[in-house]
């Protein structure tokens, strides 16, 4: 991958963490964008997807990332979807990582194996790699409440360069409905990967 595309390019990943309309919603917006997206769902995260969603994601990873590619609108070649063992995915490498990398939701088991530089999976690999490469991670854990170890764990990603982004919606835009909830938390995300986007009213406005 040249440095354009990697610039280009945003490796998004489910993990099984309640809260699967935040990733699927930044999905749809990272697409929408025309930005090339590498995408990371692990096993728990589609069972929450199910439990959460009436998507009917498919369980083959190709047929999964055509079914989301229509459903998005994504142009050829602009959504990968990667199995968590697929370990020659570019995502792996540090001389082919995107420099962009989302954990949402994150689960506080994925935030415990990054904090100490574990690598199970592809998602974790992908994140250590992001980290190691002084890239840009964007961690959105969701659970509640956050022991003393989950919160040790953010401060730890923290100092090593990780943004810590709950997903906190705020209410001053007075909310009337779901979708204006997870559009908050995902502006607020898109704003960091510094992507335009309209999805929320800012401060003021």
């Amino acid at each position: 991958m040249s440095g354009e595309d990697r610039d280009n390019t945003v490796t998004l990943a489910l993990t099984g963490a309640s809260g699967a309309q935040y990733g699927l919603r930044l999905l749809e917006c990272l697409l929408a964008a025309r930005l090339q997206v590498f995408l990371l769902i692990s096993d728990p995260a589609r069972i929450v997807i199910g439990m959460e969603t009436d998507l009917g994601l498919p369980g083959r990873n190709r047929e999964a990332e055509r079914f989301l590619a229509d459903r998005y609108g994504a142009a050829d070649g602009q959504l990968r979807l990667f199995g968590n063992s697929e370990w020659t995915s570019a995502a792996a490498s540090g001389s082919g990582a995107p420099r962009r990398m989302v954990i949402c939701p994150c689960t506080t088991g994925t935030l415990g194996s990054l904090a100490v530089g574990v690598s199970n999976n592809l998602i974790e690999r992908a994140a250590d790699v992001v980290l190691k490469e002084r890239g840009q991670l964007i961690l959105v854990p969701r659970e509640m409440p956050y022991s003393t170890v989950h919160l040790e764990n953010m401060l730890r990603l923290s100092r090593a360069g990780a943004v810590i982004m709950p997903p906190s919606p705020g209410f001053y835009n007075r909310p009337t409905r779901i979708e204006e909830l997870v559009d908050f938390v995902v502006a607020r995300i898109l704003d960091h990967l510094q992507v335009p986007q309209t999805l929320s009213p800012r401060w003021g406005e």
